[in-house]
């Protein structure tokens, strides 16, 4: 399925089968998650090579690669980094300047092979069915390091509660944090999700906290809800911002930053917070809600993305039929 140009439904397209080439594997991909970072680029808010095929968490079966990947490998977000800049030289590739990514810059999963440079896959154990395993190479990753840039939060908000808020509501309740879910207005099926996965209380974005947080996540691409996620955090709290993209923020009133209260975003992931994540899902352990859809059905998982026609995350699988 291939994105020809912005704002255009992605494209069904026989292309010749990809050929890895010195360093990278080849994978039958078994299914990819569906993010809203492909919307965003399907939108035209993020810029990407054209033509491209989109998709960026990938689980495939190694048809070619070495051993030490095994049989079936992940391929999440980050695709290639220099490993020469000052942010590579210091652990912090996710900042590289000339980083590729997947699904942007190079080819990504929304299509039946594909090919990865094997030093940015993860070995995947058969423990996850495919499905559930594919939310974790970047809802999981992203709202991991999101949650670990959100310090030790002891009340933690949560602001969209999609892919990302549903597996860091679980690594976060697992961790003994108080979570508090904020969703669309009226959401009650998705607040009771929220609740069920172990938030302490969920309720409509556009309301008050019942009480001070100590850190808010905000999973939603809506710049309107950093200040309202800024007034809800206690003197001393932090407010993140996970998304790759998001909406203008509003003028903010000096008084809601005040008192040492922190905003920050978070960019991309390393390649460390892959393994550490994937090291911790099972032992909490993490348990993904998917909705899967045939390959051939993209736009509709991305309109049914955009819409929040679904609980937790969207994945396409080859030859599956939609849920």
């Amino acid at each position: 399925m291939v994105l020809t140009a912005a704002k255009a439904p992605l494209e069904l397209q026989d292309a010749p089968d990809p050929r890895p080439g010195p360093g990278q594997a080849l994978l039958r991909v078994l299914t990819c998650g569906v993010c809203r970072t492909d919307l965003h680029l399907a939108d035209g808010e993020l810029s990407a090579r054209l033509p491209v095929i989109l998709g960026h968490q990938i689980v495939g079966e190694v048809l070619e690669g070495p051993a030490e990947l095994g049989a079936r490998a992940g391929v999440p977000w980050l695709a290639w980094t220099c490993g020469e800049c000052r942010y590579c030289r210091s652990g912090r590739e996710n900042l590289c300047p000339r980083a590729r990514f997947t699904g942007r810059d190079v080819d990504g999963g929304f299509a039946e092979l594909a090919v990865a440079d094997t030093r940015f896959c993860f070995p995947l154990p058969e423990r996850h069915p495919a499905p559930q395993a594919a939310p974790l190479l970047c809802a999981g990753l992203i709202g991991a390091r999101a949650l670990r840039l959100s310090g030790e939060p002891e009340r933690l908000g949560l602001y969209g509660f999609g892919a990302s808020a549903h597996i860091v509501c679980q690594v976060a309740a697992a961790q003994g944090r108080r979570v508090f879910a904020f969703t669309r207005s009226g959401d009650t099926d998705g607040q009771a999700f929220a609740r069920s996965l172990g938030a302490e209380w969920a309720g409509d974005s556009g309301h008050p906290a019942p009480e001070e947080l100590d850190a808010a996540i905000i999973f939603a691409p809506a710049g309107e809800l950093v200040p309202i996620a800024l007034r809800a955090v206690a003197p001393g709290g932090t407010v993140v911002c996970a998304g790759i993209h998001m909406s203008d923020i509003p003028s903010l009133r000096y008084a809601d930053l005040w008192q040492e209260r922190t905003l920050r975003s978070v960019a991309n992931l390393t390649r460390q917070d892959g393994r550490d994540f994937l090291a911790l899902a099972p032992r909490i352990p993490v348990r993904t809600e998917v909705t899967t859809y045939p390959l051939a059905d993209a736009n509709r998982a991305l309109e049914d993305l955009r819409a929040g026609r679904f609980r937790g995350a969207a994945v396409l699988a080859i030859g599956a039929t939609a849920d």
